[in-house]
């Protein structure tokens, strides 16, 4: 795999995308639906499932519904312990389907998307659901509508914008990212 400009792209629209998906599991996945359906992103093969009719109607679905449930107090405190693996699963995924590689580099490239995509999904979903608990603790879940609706613009905003411009969307993203993860390790140490 040369790194030549539309390598590097692809890997930081796979991690932006990935990242996204610690905010909301769903939103960058229909992202990448359409933009593989209409053929501005090219997927492997094997990530063709994704672009199909039936796939855009359930990530649809699925997208509102969720963005409809972390506006109820205390379910999204719910949903943030089920989408925490989920986040990780879908950045992995999110990673694969746009890191370069061929089907002799498969298992390589899955390690790979994990260690990218599925961490920084992982580590965004962490921070938002440690940020979110401490929402419940203090305004008794009132708060949390707002916290809500700051996360679905962060989704909706960077997933469309790694499109546009991924290296700066992933160069940002890193940085909430190492943010998070001194925050983390910081009280850990308290």
């Amino acid at each position: 795999m040369p790194l030549n400009t539309e390598t590097i792209t692809a890997i930081a629209l796979g991690i932006s995308l990935s990242a996204s998906a610690g905010f909301r599991v769903f939103v960058p996945m229909l992202a990448l639906s359409i933009a593989g359906y209409f053929h501005w992103v090219q997927l492997p093969a094997d990530m063709h499932w994704l672009v199909s009719i039936p796939s855009i109607a359930c990530f649809s679905v699925a997208t509102i519904l969720e963005i409809a449930a972390y506006y109820i107090p205390f379910i999204d405190n719910l949903l943030d312990s089920i989408s925490t693996p989920l986040a990780v699963i879908a950045g992995t995924i999110l990673a694969y389907a746009l890191f370069p590689g061929g089907s002799n580099t498969t298992l390589i490239k899955w390690v790979l998307s994990l260690l990218s995509g599925g961490t920084a999904a992982g580590t965004i979903q962490v921070g938002t659901g440690i940020l979110r608990l401490f929402s419940s603790k203090t305004t008794a879940g009132t708060g949390n509508a707002v916290l809500a609706t700051g996360e679905n613009a962060a989704a909706i905003s960077s997933a469309a914008l790694s499109f546009v411009i991924p290296l700066i969307v992933a160069s940002i993203l890193i940085v909430i990212i190492l943010w998070v993860l001194v925050k983390i390790i910081s009280r850990g140490f308290k």
